[in-house]
């Protein structure tokens, strides 16, 4: 009758498969790790447009048509939202977006002699 001894290799000896499974991370290895950039979305910025007595109503709506790509049943709504609340939102966007087409509109409306106020706030 012949017994079975059992021992415990060395590490060298041990199959690689197995130091795998061990995850033993024997010298000469190395882990090499990705890390994924964070990516974060821009701030967005809000366009509004003031209300004043003094520019008509259709050069509003020419001024939303023009620029902000609305059509004419929006562009009136959003006028007449300006008219009667004091201020209308004209669109959403990014910061450089947002600056382009609010000094867009000012000088616009300035060429035009109107008294027309187009801010940016954050959202």
């Amino acid at each position: 009758m012949s017994a079975i001894v059992m021992t415990k290799l060395p590490d060298t000896l041990m199959a690689d498969d197995e130091r795998r499974r061990r995850n033993d991370n024997a010298p000469g290895t190395a882990v090499i790790t990705r890390t994924k950039p964070q990516v974060k979305r821009p701030s967005l910025y809000r366009v509004l447009l003031l209300n004043d007595d003094y520019t008509p109503m259709e050069f509003v709506v020419h001024v939303l048509e023009h620029f902000f790509t609305k059509n004419r049943e929006e562009a009136t709504q959003i006028m007449l939202h300006v008219h009667q609340h004091g201020v209308g939102e004209c669109g959403v966007y990014t910061y450089e977006v947002a600056e382009t087409k609010v000094t867009q509109v000012m000088d616009f409306a300035r060429k035009h002699q109107h008294p027309l106020q187009c801010v940016m706030e954050k959202k």
